[in-house]
């Protein structure tokens, strides 16, 4: 029997379309499939950075994570040298991620942890003493040796402790900034504390110290950390348009959201506990898998198959 062209043409459009769609519902673009992250040596994202890579471990993609200070991350971002930071703690770093944000170089989709803190913090023996507020610091100058114990250089609190002593707040103007890192403040601090020594030294929450040592923060910082004890809020960070280059996985980061409970489990599973970091977020994900339909939601493997589903093969759930 002699088809008509038309019919021709309608019965191969008819086997040609759904083969169309399954190829543009499988393409992830080749520039997508490895997902680069920055870190920047703390381990509340060192832990949420490893949650991550699972996930998308799962979902067929490769990961890279590179551990540099907070500005070369974010002239990282700027220069394409990285996709995806999950650090940018506000509004204590705002001097630094704000710029890129304002002139369209880097994109915060979304908060992705809320409740945080982040300012000045004594032992519990110094607060009892009546230093209770960073007001009180000056009149103590001696018995703190006139230093202040940061973390890396560089890093956004860091500048505000400087910006403090620059400023000459509070009478703060003798006191000197000692730069380390977290690993370096916390072995200085757990010496002084274990002296009973006077001490202050940055400190954040989520992180183990606040279960560690006996301690406490400091009031007065608002102009400086922000209100509330330097209350934070965590946002996910990103090169300008990624998410809109990579669908997939902006639509992982746009469902990604921590807890504080979360974190600090994580992170003392790491510092205390001396689990790799990727281990400890493989067994947190097993233990808690009932985060991953939240994540997951809307999110396909490389090959655009259901995601949740082969995460959790992935993970042995």
């Amino acid at each position: 029997m002699k088809r008509s062209p038309g019919k021709v043409l309608l019965a191969l459009g008819v086997i040609a379309v759904p083969v169309m769609a399954n190829q543009a519902q499988a393409a992830v673009p080749e520039e997508c499939r490895t997902v680069r992250f920055a870190e920047v040596g703390w381990t509340d994202i060192t832990a949420t950075t490893a949650l991550t890579r699972a996930v998308l471990e799962g979902l067929g993609y490769e990961t890279t994570s590179d551990t540099i200070s907070v500005p070369i991350a974010y002239a990282g971002m700027k220069n394409d040298d990285f996709d995806v930071f999950l650090g940018n703690w506000m509004p204590s770093m705002a001097s630094i991620s704000d710029p890129y944000i304002d002139k369209g170089q880097v994109d915060r989709p979304r908060a992705n942890l809320e409740g945080a803190k982040y300012t000045l913090a004594v032992p519990q023996y110094v607060l009892d003493a009546g230093v209770t507020s960073v007001a009180d610091l000056a009149d103590n100058l001696e018995k703190f040796d006139g230093r202040i114990y940061g973390i890396e250089a560089g890093n956004d609190g860091n500048m505000i402790i400087a910006d403090m002593i620059d400023d000459d707040a509070f009478g703060m103007g003798e006191f000197e900034m000692i730069d380390s890192s977290e690993a370096g403040m916390l072995a200085e601090v757990k010496s002084k504390i274990a002296a009973e020594e006077w001490v202050v030294f940055l400190g954040w929450e989520p992180h183990p110290m606040n279960t560690r040592f006996e301690m406490g923060y400091l009031e007065g910082a608002d102009d400086y950390f922000g209100p509330n004890l330097g209350g934070a809020t965590v946002y996910t960070n990103t090169r300008a348009g990624y998410s809109e280059a990579c669908t997939n996985v902006g639509a992982l980061l746009s469902n990604l959201e921590f807890t504080l409970e979360m974190e600090n489990q994580l992170m003392g599973d790491i510092m205390d506990g001396g689990e790799d970091p990727d281990d400890a977020a493989a067994s947190w994900l097993k233990q808690n898998p009932q985060v991953l339909e939240a994540w997951l939601k809307g999110v396909e493997t490389v090959e655009g198959q259901p995601g949740l589903a082969a995460v959790k093969t992935s993970l042995g759930i």
